[in-house]
């Protein structure tokens, strides 16, 4: 072989070594060349010239790898200055472990330190759910020994290796993976464990046949390693640092609320205060507390019945509201009602009324106490107003005294000093008589005080009794009548019965109605309805008798009236049979005669009397009542 030949030759490794060709190329290459005839001398500079080539390509390779190596590295160093999602950083971390050491998988395990072991964080190539759930215990396997010890450790086949211990669950996972030489690195925080560093995790990189692990390859995999501890480190401090500044918000957001509430509670006080101060009305509050709390507002008195509201009226029975108020009482502020919150009014032990926030199904500790705080200043106003009445109420009592003893000594000057003291006497009023049992008269007076509270009116004792003279508004005396025995009894604890009439103006009218109200209280006595309200119409014919003017027709109506219509409407004599029955002694054969009919069709008559008048007309009380509104509607018809 000439000069040339091998010139060719080594020419041809050189392009070899340009177009990146691999060792087996090369040696191809060169073993053409000595099998072409060369000479003992021309092969030795054949074989040296491919001796270096190959050694050129191994260090083009090293340069390669480590290239990409830098590389990767450099592209997870980006992935963690722009952390946003830890997960898919340490995805690619372990993704590119798995590529760039070759391996079939790759893994990492962080301890979870409530549980007290340690689980599979990330995993790329594994094909077992059994080894992506794997928990390890503290100190067992691999992962383990590397965490312990925070150095590197790598078996070429896991399995038969003893230098760590092996646990059933472990080697279950692993065998189920197909996994046999494995590698695994500490995620360590820190140069060492002896200079504070902390091991975090375990980076793993495994191939399921067996193979040996070369530093270069551990070093790789120790500095992906470190920047997973980076990673994890980095998003822990940015999870910290969203938690503190959430609950630094929060902490703002409680003071800005606590600020607020107090600026609100010292608006509210100032503006309650002053409508104390100037002596406000019930309805004055009602507004105001409504105002404040955005929402309709009721007072009410102690037996349940509105005072005052603002916004909507309350549709709440007496007796709900009372026994809500009775909760709130006991637990001493203010207590859900449906959709409403009610707040006891007290002095001391004394309830005064109540306070109900309508439709507020929510209420905040802030406004709760501000409705807590109208309760008191509404108690106070209460006390004010009431303190103030009472005053008034001795005046206008004694007013009243003259009125009902000596209404014609001197009427144009009663009705000058009424109007005086507030109180128009020639306007027409209701006027009640009370009377309670002797050991609860000493209450009645102060009950009969409160029961007029917020309504208007005098109050006196009297005979006795206690008088109230009311405003006549929408309600009847029978009506106000029950209304105050009610109550009445309510703040005395004992029963009380109440006569009204009314309504009459001037001090001779309100005299004669109070006669009235007295012989409608006897006679309420005289027929067991003790403890009742009730005027002189509610008492049948008596209440014909004992009434002031008589009221013949309101009698005859509320005793015949269904019958009378009946007999307008169809032209029958239903009444004429019914006055002939009872002028006969009931008796059914002279009654026929009577009528000039047959027995059966006064039979059938009554039939139809009993179904419009009802199954008693013909009881001892009823028949008398019935016999005297007969008498009373001849008379009247025949004049």
């Amino acid at each position: 072989m000439s000069d040339h030949a091998i010139t060719s030759a080594l020419r041809r490794l050189l392009e070899l070594l340009a177009d990146g060709a691999s060792a087996d190329d090369i040696s191809r290459a060169a073993a053409e060349a000595r099998a072409g005839g060369a000479q003992p001398h021309e092969s030795a500079a054949i074989e040296e010239g491919a001796w270096l080539a190959m050694r050129v390509q191994r260090t083009l390779g090293q340069h390669r790898r480590r290239e990409a190596e830098l590389t990767a590295l450099f592209d997870t160093a980006s992935d963690l200055a722009a952390l946003r999602d830890l997960d898919a950083v340490l995805q690619s971390i372990v993704r590119r472990a798995r590529l760039l050491l070759g391996t079939d998988t790759a893994y990492l395990t962080l301890p979870d330190e409530q549980a007290g072991d340690t689980y599979m964080r990330v995993t790329d190539g594994s094909v077992s759910p059994l080894f992506q759930g794997l928990r390890l215990d503290l100190g067992k396997g691999l992962g383990g020994l590397v965490a312990q010890t925070a150095r590197p450790y790598a078996t070429p086949d896991y399995r038969t290796d003893e230098r760590f211990d092996h646990t059933g669950a472990i080697d279950a996972g692993v065998v189920d993976e197909g996994l046999v030489a494995i590698l695994g690195v500490p995620l360590l925080l820190g140069s060492s464990t002896t200079e504070g560093g902390k091991v975090i995790g375990v980076l793993f990189a495994a191939d399921r046949t067996a193979r040996p692990f070369s530093p270069d390859e551990v070093a790789l995999l120790c500095s992906l390693a470190a920047h997973a501890a980076i990673a994890i480190d980095t998003a822990r401090a940015l999870a910290d640092t969203r938690a503190a500044l959430a609950e630094l918000a929060e902490a703002n957001a409680v003071i800005r609320e606590h600020a607020a509430a107090i600026q609100r509670a010292e608006e509210a006080h100032d503006r309650l205060t002053d409508l104390v101060l100037r002596g406000g009305a019930t309805a004055d509050v009602a507004a105001a507390v409504a105002e404040l709390l955005g929402a309709p507002i009721a007072l009410h008195d102690p037996t349940g019945h509105r005072l005052a509201q603002a916004g909507r009226a309350s549709d709440l029975a007496p007796e709900t509201v009372t026994a809500a108020a009775a909760e709130s009482r006991t637990a001493a502020r203010a207590v859900p009602l449906g959709r409403h919150w009610v707040c006891a009014v007290l002095a001391g032990p004394e309830l005064l009324g109540t306070l109900v926030l309508l439709d507020h199904p929510e209420l905040g500790d802030a406004d709760r106490r501000l409705f807590e705080r109208a309760g008191v200043v509404t108690a106070l106003l209460l006390l004010l107003r009431r303190t103030v009445a009472e005053t008034e109420n001795r005046i206008r009592g004694e007013l009243l005294t003259e009125v009902l003893t000596a209404p014609g000594r001197d009427p144009a000057g009663l009705v000058d000093r009424g109007r005086r003291l507030g109180t128009d006497l020639n306007r027409p009023h209701v006027l009640l008589v009370a009377q309670s049992p002797a050991h609860a008269r000493n209450k009645l007076a102060g009950a009969g005080l409160q029961h007029l509270f917020g309504r208007g009116g005098i109050t006196a004792e009297h005979d006795d009794t206690v008088v109230l003279l009311l405003p006549h508004r929408a309600t009847t005396p029978a009506e106000a009548a029950r209304t105050a025995a009610a109550q009445l009894a309510h703040l005395t604890g004992a029963p009380v019965t109440v006569a009204a009439a009314g309504p009459a103006a001037g001090p001779a009218g309100l005299a004669a109605a109070h006669a009235e109200a007295v012989r409608c209280l006897r006679a309420m006595h005289v027929l067991g309805r003790t403890g009742e309200g009730a005027c002189a119409s509610d008492l049948g014919f008596l209440g014909v008798l004992l009434g002031e003017g008589h009221q013949v027709g309101g009698f005859v109506r509320s005793a015949l009236g269904p019958l009378l219509d009946y007999d307008a409407r169809r032209g029958t004599d239903l009444v004429g049979t019914l006055r002939a029955y009872f002028a006969c002694g009931a008796n059914l054969t002279r009654a026929k005669e009577e009528l000039h009919i047959h027995v059966n069709t006064v039979v059938q008559r009554l039939d139809r009397i009993e179904s419009i008048l009802g199954a008693d007309w013909s009881c001892p009380d009823r028949a008398m009542e019935l016999q005297l509104a007969l008498k009373l509607h001849l008379l009247t018809n025949s004049h």
